[in-house]
């Protein structure tokens, strides 16, 4: 059952309502992606103009067919994509051009992969997102929305999360993405280019790509149990964290873009405020595709803890909820209802 909005007409139920009327035009960066190609089809649906940003480098051409299945043939002739780089700064200004709304999903995610690449990291990262700033400046852009981290909290020990206190990073990724709120910072009171910060915690949902060394670990362990073959848990299992489903990110990004002044120059927790273990995942999983008929009778193994993994990650989000009127619908359940679907759709035909 999925969460009961706390008034009859939520903000965003309205604003899906407001957007076919008058619509604008949006650029995703990424948008090759699974948060960026979600956010694609969401926005086509509403009538929107997109422009997309992808090289492609985590992003992946079936996704953009993916959508383009999901909406009509209307919808998708509002859709313009570059085959760009952020790291390019005449890319960003091509983008730029006659947009309003600037949702900035391109970057180099995972802690492992940083650790094993900081350079990469970095220059995706720090400078793509700098070529991004001044790109939206200078096109005057009126919204500019970035993904920022949970990681920033770094090794804050204090549950649940909340956005004035952080602690140390523990991976170049925390760093780099806590750089993009101090570039966001500086460009408020340098330039008074005022933007948004979305502070995400593991967002999960279709398209998210279950292959590859650097998987998020519900796809990952999803198309592990539909192939029969081990999970890994680094730990004991008791680590936590505060699953996202895929639509209350897509909700959050489309109320920071629309938001007034007021709203601007913060960062906002995206999550659901709750706690789930990686042993308690590994159970709701296991249900999951027990019940389209895949029994999965296996034990996890366990393993040593990652480099550079937080312990523990809650969301406190009173502020995304106040000042941004986000009201998550999906709990990590709900998600995991609405995402087995497809991964079972994917992955059986595959299974050898």
């Amino acid at each position: 059952m999925t969460l009961q909005p706390d008034k009859p007409m939520t903000r965003y139920a309205q604003l899906q309502q407001t957007l076919p009327q008058a619509p604008k035009t949006w650029l995703i960066t990424g948008c090759a992606g699974f948060i960026g190609s979600n956010l694609l089809e969401t926005l086509l649906r509403l009538g929107q103009t997109v422009v997309g940003l992808d090289n492609f480098a985590t992003g992946f051409q079936r996704n953009l067919d993916a959508v383009q299945r999901e909406v009509s043939a209307a919808q998708w002739q509002r859709f313009r994509f570059i085959e760009g780089d952020i790291r390019v700064a005449a890319d960003c200004q091509r983008a730029t051009v006659g947009v309003d709304y600037v949702l900035h999903q391109a970057a180099l995610g995972s802690v492992p992969r940083s650790l094993k690449d900081p350079q990469t990291t970095n220059d995706v990262n720090i400078n793509g997102f700098l070529n991004m700033l001044v790109a939206a400046r200078d096109a005057g852009v009126a919204s500019f929305v970035y993904a920022a981290s949970s990681s920033t909290y770094g090794d804050h020990p204090g549950l649940p999360k909340v956005e004035h206190t952080i602690g140390r990073p523990l991976s170049p990724y925390a760093v780099t993405k806590y750089v993009n709120e101090l570039y966001a910072e500086v460009f408020a009171r340098c330039y008074g280019f005022k933007s948004i910060g979305l502070r995400y915690f593991n967002v999960f949902g279709k398209r998210q790509d279950p292959d590859g060394a650097y998987a998020a670990v519900i796809p990952k362990w999803i198309a592990a149990m539909i192939r029969g073959e081990d999970i890994f848990i680094n730990g004991d299992g008791q680590t936590s964290r505060d699953f996202c489903y895929i639509d209350n990110t897509v909700q959050a990004n489309l109320l920071a873009a629309t938001a007034g002044e007021e709203s601007k120059n913060e960062i906002y927790n995206v999550a659901v405020s709750d706690i789930t273990t990686l042993n308690q995942l590994f159970a709701y999983l296991a249900e999951a595709l027990a019940r389209h008929g895949i029994v999965y009778a296996r034990s996890p193994v366990y393993r040593d803890f990652r480099a550079g993994d937080v312990r523990h990650s809650q969301a406190d989000i009173s502020k995304a909820r106040e000042k941004l009127g986000y009201a998550p619908q999906f709990r990590i359940a709900d998600g995991i209802a609405a995402a087995t679907p497809a991964y079972v759709a994917s992955l059986v035909a595959s299974r050898p």
